[in-house]
């Protein structure tokens, strides 16, 4: 046994396995044909894509749409190609070393590294879930008029939820996922359909074009990526990437896993990308040069019915339509973000509690502050989406903690041995965490800007 297998070793003797009630518990068949292998592998690829299509992407696209027509349609398109080397190295490292994100950064950094590491990704994970509670309640108010606040304490219960749906088995929670999925992908794009999309400007909106760069549009294709790319995501992947039975010690059957979590990661991606796409679309087509009409979700449910802007299709079952996928998105990512707050506590702190526990107080952290300010600031739309901005902020601060470790881990020989990535791959990989990070503080610098001015 080489050091490094020796030190594997260690660390599985020490740890127990990411999410140890449902690691390796979704049995995959020997020898099958390709797409009944495909069928066993497939979930986990889901859990991740929720995250790239939640409620803090919605306005942004949808604004983008209404503001600048089909013009950073390819700003959607390229987020989601990063998206998929990002979460092809994250699910990687999980399958081949059977440690999580969150767990690799424990084992391989010093003492104080690790606990500033620990307290970003917490704060990520608060700053995620804030997004998914407001999201979830604007939805209830909307459909229900419950009030703001009432409808946060309601988001806890989804909490237990999730506990019953993990007792039910792992593969009950993906096929609800997707279903979720499905259900959001069908409303939005019967609507874009309804809208009329110009087919050419769909088509010039695909490539780049030089007027991005310009300083509002730059400002809004910040915002599209700063909200794509999620810190949580990478942490959550390389966890349930391990909830297929394989056998480790055979290198054919890490590498056929490796290939059909690739598929199964790569083919939810895109139709993520595919929804946030059909989201930009129906802004353009359905509420271009209204842009400054739609800053909430408020704003964009009640465009849908009202014939000045929503011409020729308005109607209050549209606006209902689009509160539906709104809870729905905000529940999928809720059940995603309570599972990455359970691997990112075990992970970095070994914090053993029980089940029902762990998962309450990941979400009772993120409903304080969003209680709180519903309290102060009135329980008004425009608070709570105030509040959706600023934790979005917080998530491209936190995003290089996350991505420089995943990068260097799974490039690194050492440590993946035949595994490690390609130089290609590792090149786009800093190229992308790099320029990511630029931006995101671009986008970070901006948005204090506008706020010193308001105040």
């Amino acid at each position: 046994m080489t050091k490094e297998e020796t030190q594997n070793k260690f660390a599985l003797d020490e740890d127990a396995a990411s999410l140890e009630e449902v690691n390796g518990s979704v049995e995959v068949p020997k020898n099958a044909g390709f797409w009944r292998t495909l069928f066993a592998f497939s979930g986990p690829g889901a859990l991740v894509a929720v995250g790239y299509m939640d409620p803090g992407n919605w306005i942004t696209s949808i604004v983008g749409g209404a503001q600048y027509r089909y013009l950073l349609l390819s700003v959607v398109i390229i987020s989601g190609i990063i998206a998929m080397i990002m979460q092809y190295m994250a699910a990687k490292l999980g399958i081949v070393t059977r440690m999580d994100l969150a767990q690799a950064i424990r084992h391989r950094t010093n003492k104080p590294i690790g606990f500033v590491l620990w307290i970003m990704t917490e704060l990520a994970i608060m700053a995620t879930d804030i997004a998914e509670v407001i999201g979830g309640a604007i939805a209830l108010n909307l459909l229900f008029g419950l009030p703001l606040v009432v409808g946060v304490m309601l988001t806890v219960l989804d909490v237990f939820l999730l506990l019953l749906l993990t007792k039910l088995g792992f593969r009950k929670i993906e096929t609800i996922v997707i279903t979720l999925i499905l259900s959001i992908l069908g409303i939005f794009l019967y609507l874009v359909i309804l809208s009329k999309p110009s087919i050419a400007g769909i088509a010039g909106g695909i490539l780049p074009r030089p007027e991005i760069f310009h300083h509002d549009q730059l400002l809004l294709a910040l915002g599209i990526i700063g909200a794509t790319v999620m810190p949580h995501n990478l942490y959550l992947h390389s966890s349930i990437a391990q909830t297929r039975a394989i056998n480790h010690e055979d290198p054919a059957e890490v590498r056929n896993a490796l290939r059909f979590t690739t598929w199964d990661s790569n083919i939810q991606l895109i139709g993520a990308t595919f929804i946030n796409a059909l989201l930009l679309i129906l802004g353009a087509a359905l509420f271009f040069g209204h842009g400054d009409q739609l800053q909430a979700f408020g704003d964009l449910y009640r465009a849908l019915s009202d014939n000045n802007i929503a011409k020729g299709i308005a109607s209050p079952v549209l606006s209902t339509l689009f509160a539906i996928a709104l809870l729905a998105s905000g529940q999928n990512a809720t059940i995603t973000g309570t599972l990455t707050g359970q691997i990112v506590m075990e992970g970095f702190i070994h914090l053993k509690i029980p089940m029902w526990a762990r998962r309450l107080i990941t979400r009772v952290i993120a409903v304080v502050p969003v209680i709180i300010a519903a309290i102060v600031w009135g329980g008004t739309e425009g608070a709570m989406d105030n509040l959706l901005v600023y934790s979005q902020v917080f998530l491209s601060i936190a995003l290089p903690f996350t991505m420089i470790p995943l990068i260097w881990f799974t490039g690194s020989k050492k440590v993946m041995g035949e595994y490690a990535n390609p130089l290609w791959i590792s090149i786009i990989a800093w190229i992308s965490a790099i320029g990511l990070t630029i931006l995101n503080f671009q986008l970070v610098i901006n948005i204090v800007q506008q706020l010193i001015r308001l105040f």
